[in-house]
Order: C-alpha cells, then structure tokens, then sequence
C-alpha cells in the first residue's frame, strides 16, 4: 500500500509540473554576414559587441539569419551556454546559414534538419520563383528539459529584392502547408528576416494560422523598424517577426537596439520575446 501511495503522488507531481507555466526567451537575429565591404562595422569590429547583445537579453533559443559558419563558431565561443546548428544554403558550411543557437541547460533537441523554399523543398541549395539565392529553413524539435513540454521552430530568411514579392508569398505559402503538417497538438514558434513589411502578403498568410508576437504581446518595447543600416535608423518596416502557434502566451516584444557608442552589432536589430508556455 506505501509503496502504491508513493506511486501515485509522484505521477501527481509530474502532472502538476507539466501544468506549470513556463517561461522561454526567443530571439531572432540576422547578423549580417562578415563582409569586408563593410567599412568601420566589419564582423571583426562588431563580434564581441553581438555577443554581448545577445548576453543582455538572455535568450534560452535565437534564430539567426546571414550567419556564415565562422561567425557561429566564434559565438558558441565566446557563449559557451549554447549550442547551434544548421546547414548554410547550399547545404554544406559555406555561405549563409539559418543557424540555429539554443541552451542545451534550458532544451533538448529532439530532431533537426533543414528544408529549402522551392519547389524542391528536400534538394539542398534549390531555388524556385525567380528568386536570386537559395533560401531555406532549418528547424528544430525541442524539449523542455525542465517540464518536458515540447515544441517545433523554425528559422528562415526570404528573398531580399523588391521584385521578389511574389516569391516571398510563396515561401509563406510553403512554410505555412509545412508547418501545418506537424502535430497539432505540439506548439510552433518560427523566427525570421522576411523582408516584407508586416501588412505584406508574406505576413498575412502566415497569420492565417500563427500570431505575431509584436501584435499580441502584453507590452512592447523599442521602435517598430528592424532594419537599422548600422545607423541605428527605426524609421523602416518591420521586416524581423517572430511567429507563434499554439498555447503561448506572449509577455514581451522587444527591438533591441544596444549599441556602444553608435556602433550597432548588426544592421538589423535583434528582435527579443518571452514567452509563457
């Protein structure tokens, strides 16, 4: 009988831990890749101070776009609490990646892989809808290594060039068939530079079935403008969302715009939510 009542009140226990709320700090950030044409703000002058930027908000999970695989390695570096991975766009570890950072303290990767915006999703590097670059995204499943809660994300980066808005829909509209292939009953998060203003056609087909954070978090917090040329410019669209679906509840949204005297970490500025879950 002891032994049955022990039984019992610790699957109470589990049940009630998996019916606490949670908090999870999400991150996107498009880091600018290391280019040399970059005057005073090449990757060798901005790297600690993106590194720091990220260290301020402490996010458990960031999803980073235009970083190429010297820039991952030298965060985890100088970040050890994370872990990263992802496929650059042509499906090796050259050119840009969709890389994936995480604390393996806060989550368990269950599953990964990565999955390209064409008409070939499965084909690495593959292009489709006139666009000039390959363009994918890499996923992740995860597990709450605190509850066990688990859930999917993705990270992606659409085509950059104005004539490009009618592919940028159909990267929604794939992402959107995609994601809506996975267990319901799992919750989805996906971060992203879409290049698109939020009252886009990109935006608006993926809030068919997903909520921006932006728009339904209990307090916002930074301009609207994600895209700050290294100027520190918020006057632009906001291009960088981070996506929810499922039973998230969002506490904060945030446009980080730390910087160290004028010099920004990036000429994007990170975009920072908390989740409860």
């Amino acid at each position: 009988m002891r032994i049955k009542q022990l039984v019992c009140a610790a699957l109470l226990m589990c049940a009630a831990s998996s019916a606490i709320a949670e908090q999870l700090r999400v991150m996107s950030f498009n880091v600018r890749f290391p280019s040399k044409g970059d005057g005073n703000n090449v990757w060798e002058l901005r790297r600690d101070l993106l590194v720091e930027t990220i260290r301020l908000r402490d996010p458990d999970l960031i999803g980073t776009q235009e970083l190429f695989y010297e820039q991952g390695q030298f965060i985890v570096e100088k970040a050890p609490e994370y872990a990263w991975f992802g496929l650059s766009r042509r499906g090796n570890q050259q050119d840009e990646h969709m890389g994936v950072f995480y604390k393996p303290s806060k989550l368990r990767l269950l599953e990964s892989g990565d999955f390209w915006l064409s008409d070939t999703p499965e084909v690495a590097g593959s292009s489709s809808w006139g666009m000039s670059l390959p363009r994918m995204v890499t996923w992740g499943l995860f597990e709450s290594v605190a509850s066990g809660k688990r859930f999917y994300f993705y990270n992606t980066h659409f085509p950059h060039r104005p004539e490009d808005a009618p592919a940028r829909l159909k990267c929604a509209e794939l992402i959107a068939r995609r994601s809506a292939q996975l267990p319901a009953e799992v919750p989805f998060l996906m971060t992203g530079d879409f290049n698109a203003p939020a009252d886009s056609d990109a935006h608006q087909a993926l809030k068919a079935t997903m909520q921006d954070a932006w728009e339904v978090a209990a307090k916002q917090v930074g301009p609207t403008g994600t895209f700050n040329a290294f100027r520190g410019e918020s006057t632009g669209a906001r291009i960088d969302w981070i996506l929810h679906r499922g039973p998230w509840k969002a506490l904060l949204a945030e446009t980080v715009t730390h910087n160290d005297n004028g010099r920004y970490p990036s000429d994007h500025f990170p975009i920072f939510a908390i989740y409860e879950f």
